[in-house]
């Protein structure tokens, strides 16, 4: 949190320290100006409390719940200084949280009814992983690798370099890792099952290939798709039975939610 102040105040906040006495209180509210998901109040909660850590913050929307246009999000009293010189820090943390929340919650309601579940992806902003992938949490989506060390997926890349899918997969079987392999058609599909992967990655097939896919699969192991993933397109290959759908735009192409900051 001190680095996000650090980089914004600079050598101090000369108007809030020129303007406002140093003993000046006030109330203030955070008011959405579009309805969507909230989330991350913990980080500008947090934000506040490093200027003032006295500062009373109270949200009247809680992580998760769905705020309309007009509705108060927080409630702060504290320092005046503290409110505004965290202002546009603890404004930047909340708008860009609640619109990844809400992106989210667009694919998980988009999907009801079926059995997949909406994942994140490693394209997040270098520095946010952890307050974006919590973000998706907050929308009801679920997180995929934090990082690289958590599983092994082998991708395309990989798999060149290996020489096949065959070989990629024995070079890291046995090593106490969930191992993933991305496949481009049916016949790396057979050839990642017969070597006993965990999950497979079908990326950017169309719905009716996903389909005769999870069929041929019949339950051996989850299915993950991946690839251009609007909120229609995987409404329809949720349809075909898989397990789950990573979806980069939840990090990456998401807006963020319109809120303000007022003095009472």
């Amino acid at each position: 949190m001190n680095k996000f102040l650090e980089e914004d105040i600079g050598e101090g906040d000369r108007t809030t320290q020129w303007i406002v006495p140093e003993d000046h209180r006030s109330q203030a509210i955070i008011v959405a100006k579009q309805d969507g998901i909230i989330a991350g109040h913990r980080y500008a909660q947090g934000i506040f409390r490093v200027l003032d850590n006295e500062i009373e913050y109270n949200e009247k929307k809680a992580d998760g719940d769905l705020a309309k246009k007009g509705d108060a999000i927080v409630e702060i009293k504290g320092r005046t200084r503290a409110i505004l010189t965290g202002e546009r820090v603890g404004l930047n943390i909340l708008q860009r949280l609640s619109g990844i929340a809400t992106l989210t919650r667009e694919y998980v309601d988009a999907v009801k009814g079926t059995r997949a579940k909406i994942l994140d992806t490693r394209k997040t902003t270098p520095g946010l992983r952890e307050m974006e992938k919590y973000a998706v949490k907050v929308g009801g989506g679920e997180n995929h690798r934090m990082t690289l060390s958590d599983m092994v997926l082998i991708k395309e890349n990989h798999i060149t370099v290996a020489g096949s899918i065959r070989e990629a997969i024995r070079r890291v079987k046995g090593r106490g890792l969930l191992v993933e392999v991305e496949v481009k058609n049916m016949e790396e599909l057979k050839e990642a099952l017969d070597e006993g992967v965990d999950r497979v990655l079908i990326d950017n097939w169309d719905v009716q290939s996903t389909g005769e896919a999870v069929n041929f699969i019949g339950g051996m192991v989850p299915v993950e798709a991946s690839g251009d993933m609007t909120v229609e397109r995987a409404r329809m290959v949720a349809k075909e039975g898989v397990d789950y759908i990573s979806v980069g735009a939840l990090t990456h192409s998401f807006k963020s939610m319109n809120l303000s900051l007022l003095l009472i």
